[in-house]
């Protein structure tokens, strides 16, 4: 139930990934045809107004006659979809008609409440506009590919229905929507926004808590598969350094390990302290934590906002909320974030590898030199790792002036979200090869491992069985990976 002010992250993952239905507020209604009355006062009375009687961005000096207002909407719909490369996927496509109606039924838009109606169609019956992925620079908002979810709302462009692509016209008449000519505002209001990359930042924010959750239990696995200590994990340590995150993740780590047989045993060994990759846990994750809760918060406020141009109050009134800056910024921060919870798994696993520092088997192999074992899905993690780090240049360090210098700023922030999607997918393989990798070193103790970590490695087992000889493990990386969807 939408109603342009309560949307939670939580709400665009059933709707994205679950295909949840929705529906409007009843509170909406009265909103939505305020401001309309408002747009066709203005119309009817020829009154200069941006993208209502005049034409946008630098044409915005031009006026537009009374009988050619619905024309420029539709105009504007048609020479605005220009998006390139592969498809965008589904989920990101339902998120973002999603946050674009949650945003419209706020009531600062100018549309009739049929068109958000008519747009939410869409997620309840099962069609999803092909909408083209690159082509944005995040102000002025989404303008190329929210422009590509209007055109099928025009009955035109293509879209899936029940998965198969087709045009669009054929997509609403199998799924009973009736196609809907614009009015004046609409087709502005439908692109004038920061849906798509906020609709991605949505779910970025919502994997990354459950990669991190994970990340933390692959690190208190390796932990015991190497024998080290929690000691620096100790309240006493964090409380004369109380940062918030490092604080969460020393109580994680030791409620992890609590118990555990094979530390216990190790307490008077000849080793003075452990690793960086180790004992530092705390201080490289927590930061990492406190990221991931900052954008948390700066994608919620942005999933309830009116961010078109322009707004509807007692008079139409311009302004920038348009303009991605918010979510490029928080997108490059969670990106950095993520990578480094993948850069800092990676050392752990090379250490898993390498039998002077682990004293465990080389690359954890039964038989090693008849047999590899885990040496070349090391060598992915560092791919993934090295690849990241091109990823994580931030996006948002970059403007390239449009529309004749009239939107002279820009937030690039749709590519700053689809790159931090993308180190997320990198780092979960990443923290995937890990939790194997700890896995097998673990069934080399001798002695028992916390409770809580037998519990991990139990519920790995029953999908993944120790590897007594060389196999493919990319199978293995998989079925670890649909083990992480949810925090184990």
């Amino acid at each position: 139930m939408i109603d342009g002010e309560s949307l939670t992250i939580e709400d665009v993952y059933r709707v994205a990934r679950l295909n949840e239905k929705v529906a409007l507020a009843e509170s909406v209604k009265s909103k939505v045809e305020r401001s309309r009355k408002i747009v066709e006062g203005y119309t009817k009375e020829e009154k200069v107004a941006y993208g209502i009687t005049t034409g946008l961005g630098e044409l915005c000096n031009v006026s537009i006659p009374k009988d050619h207002v619905d024309q420029l909407q539709k105009n504007l719909i048609r020479s605005h979809s220009t998006g390139v490369g592969k498809c965008l996927d589904e989920k990101f496509v339902r998120a973002a008609i999603l946050l674009r109606a949650n945003s419209l039924a706020k009531g600062y838009s100018g549309v009739r409440y049929e068109l958000i109606e008519r747009l939410i169609s869409l997620l309840n019956k099962d069609v999803i506009p092909y909408v083209p992925e690159k082509g944005s620079v995040g102000a002025s908002g989404d303008l190329a590919p929210l422009a590509h979810i209007a055109l099928v709302l025009m009955g035109e462009g293509e879209a899936f229905h029940k998965g198969k692509l087709m045009k669009a016209e054929d997509a609403l008449k199998m799924a009973g929507i009736e196609k809907i000519e614009l009015k004046a505002k609409e087709g502005l209001a439908l692109i004038n926004g920061t849906q798509i990359m906020t609709a991605i930042a949505a779910l970025c924010v919502y994997e990354a808590k459950i990669l991190f959750e994970n990340a933390i239990k692959a690190s208190a696995m390796t932990l015991e598969a190497l024998r080290g200590t929690d000691k620096a994990f100790l309240e006493e340590i964090q409380k004369v350094r109380p940062q918030k995150g490092q604080i969460i993740v020393a109580k994680k780590m030791m409620d992890l390990l609590k118990g555990s047989e094979n530390i216990q045993k190790h307490r008077d060994c000849e080793k003075v302290q452990d690793a960086y990759t180790l004992r530092c846990t705390p201080q490289v994750l927590g930061p990492s934590l406190e990221a991931i809760l900052y954008a948390e918060k700066i994608v919620s406020i942005e999933l309830n906002s009116a961010t078109d141009n322009p707004l509807i109050f007692d008079i139409p009134r311009s302004g920038g909320n348009f303009h991605g800056q918010p979510i490029a910024l928080v997108m490059d921060f969670l990106g950095i974030a993520v990578a480094e919870i993948g850069d800092f798994s990676e050392r752990r696993i090379n250490r898993l590898m390498n039998s002077h520092l682990s004293e465990l088997p080389p690359f954890l192999a039964k038989n090693s030199g008849l047999n590899s074992g885990f040496m070349i899905a090391q060598y992915t993690a560092a791919s993934l790792v090295s690849e990241n780090k091109i990823l994580a240049h931030p996006a948002s360090v970059d403007s390239i002036p449009v529309s004749a210098d009239q939107e002279d700023h820009v937030s690039m922030g749709t590519i700053a979200a689809r790159k931090c999607y993308e180190i997320l997918q990198n780092v979960k393989n990443i923290i995937a090869i890990e939790f194997l990798a700890a896995s097998q070193g673990i069934d080399f103790l001798e002695y028992k491992s916390s409770p809580e970590i037998q519990k991990i490695h139990k519920k790995i087992r029953e999908k993944i069985s120790f590897m007594e000889e060389d196999r493919p493990i990319y199978r293995d990386i998989e079925k670890m990976r649909e083990i992480m969807e949810k925090a184990l």
